[in-house]
């Protein structure tokens, strides 16, 4: 399966995006799906999940409460709103794809990647 992030960009402290990940070469619905992010010089680190029939989500500590993922697997796309964005938000976001079980926020639980996005929050 191919995965294709987009909805990156420059935003002000304190606004919104909504990241959407599109997937081809395959069905969403077979696959859990997470989002991680990798700001300049830092390891890549775990943001959210979400299993694949949508009934249960996961959250990094640092996002609860600002960032919601859902997913419409009809439409072959999971989606992240991110809300009350924070200089520290800024990073490359990645979506990626893993089989169904445990491990959600583990990055070794998936074995697809989209290329990422950029996420700049400006102070």
């Amino acid at each position: 399966v191919q995965l294709q992030a987009s909805g990156g960009g420059l935003v002000q402290a304190g606004g919104s995006l909504r990241l959407s990940c599109a997937a081809s070469g395959g069905t969403l619905s077979m696959y859990d799906m997470g989002w991680f992010r990798q700001a300049p010089g830092k390891e890549r680190e775990f943001v959210t999940a979400i299993i694949s029939n949508g009934g249960r989500t996961y959250y990094g500590d640092s996002v609860k409460g600002r960032f919601t993922i859902s997913r419409d697997n009809a439409k072959n796309t999971v989606y992240l709103q991110m809300n009350s964005l924070k200089p520290e938000d800024t990073s490359v976001y990645y979506c990626a794809a893993g089989a169904r079980g445990l491990g959600a926020m583990r990055q070794e639980k998936y074995a697809y990647w989209g290329q990422g996005t950029l996420v700049t929050v400006s102070s």
